[in-house]
């Protein structure tokens, strides 16, 4: 929390103390209960008008009134010190902000939490914004959360590696965590804390070098990624294998390309289900292809035959035009 937001709130709550024990005092003294609130208001207020009873006759009442005088004094030009500091440096909007996105996070189930907005993070949040899948980034640097809302995503100003920053960024609720940031100790604690507060959860993680891998899966990641590793195997198929390597990057990110791989999940209501590949007719109606299914025992059916019966929880995986998946999306509800 900012300084100014902190000591208003400090401020506010003291003000509010000293009303309640003054009005407290002057009622243990005689006075009616407005009496006592008209008092309290004239001395935090600093109005000065005449006293509601004579004092002279109770020494101690005036020395109460006294101290009561410099600490309202004194507490209300706290409190106006407070609030033009947050009015000089925008915190009204910035606080005003953080609370509405905390309640569009709030609202968030089954999204994508990502952690670290670097290089490697703005890339994938455009990715998954391609795809509208929701997206919370959480970033601890000024510079790289403001891009981020620039851009329109929800962020968490924390660092990743907290479990407060976690938990605003609605972990227990999400489906998959993805850490890139650059260290790989981080990214350990990261995946070791998601992992304690959502069992359930699908975790990507980054990791530079070779012995981190297996820390991370020990540490409850799904998929450990090496961005050196994987850059090297690609330029290596690119000597080898250029035609196969054209292929990936036409169905999977050229910004010319028609088509893409895409995963379909079943839902138990889609018409799929119950049916065989060869009565879906989904080449030839579709003009999709079946690269592979996934069951829910996280077997993988590679080229499935006419013969195999889809079943409800199965994941997809096609290959087609983009317009074609889109298309058959909406006709089956997936």
């Amino acid at each position: 929390m900012k300084p100014p937001l902190l000591h208003l709130r400090i401020g506010l709550m003291l003000l509010a103390t000293i009303i309640i024990v003054g009005v407290a005092v002057y009622r243990m003294a005689g006075w009616s209960l407005i009496e006592s609130i008209y008092m309290v208001a004239m001395i935090v207020s600093t109005v000065g008008m005449e006293e509601v009873c004579d004092l002279s006759s109770s020494p101690g009442l005036q020395l109460f009134t006294t101290g009561l005088i410099v600490v309202g004094v004194s507490t209300a030009l706290y409190i106006i010190g407070a609030f033009v500091q947050m009015m000089t440096q925008g915190e009204i909007n910035r606080a005003l902000g953080l609370q509405r996105v905390s309640r569009e996070i709030r609202r968030l189930g089954d999204h994508v939490i990502l952690c670290g907005f670097g290089r490697m993070g703005e890339i994938l949040a455009g990715q998954l914004r391609q795809r509208n899948r929701s997206l919370v980034v959480v970033e601890n640097d000024p510079e790289r959360i403001a891009e981020a809302m620039e851009h329109g995503y929800l962020t968490v100003n924390d660092n990743a590696t907290e479990e407060d920053a976690l938990e605003s960024a609605g972990v227990r609720r999400a489906a998959t965590l993805v850490t890139t940031l650059p260290h790989d100790a981080d990214n350990v604690f990261i995946t070791l804390t998601a992992r304690n507060l959502n069992p359930k959860l699908h975790i990507i993680a980054r990791a530079e070098s070779q012995p981190t891998e297996k820390k991370l899966v020990q540490a409850g990641a799904n998929r450990v990624v090496m961005p050196a590793a994987t850059g090297a195997l690609r330029m290596a198929a690119m000597i080898t294998r250029p035609s196969m390597v054209e292929l990936i990057e036409l169905v999977a990110g050229r910004e010319t390309a028609e088509v893409e791989v895409d995963e379909l999940i079943l839902p138990p209501e889609c018409e799929l289900v119950g049916r065989t590949v060869g009565e879906s007719h989904i080449r030839s109606r579709n003009g999709l292809l079946i690269v592979a299914v996934r069951r829910g025992n996280n077997q993988l059916l590679f080229a499935p035959g006419a013969d195999m019966r889809f079943e409800a929880g199965d994941r997809v995986l096609v290959i087609g035009r983009l317009a074609d998946i889109e298309r058959f999306r909406r006709e089956y509800g997936i």
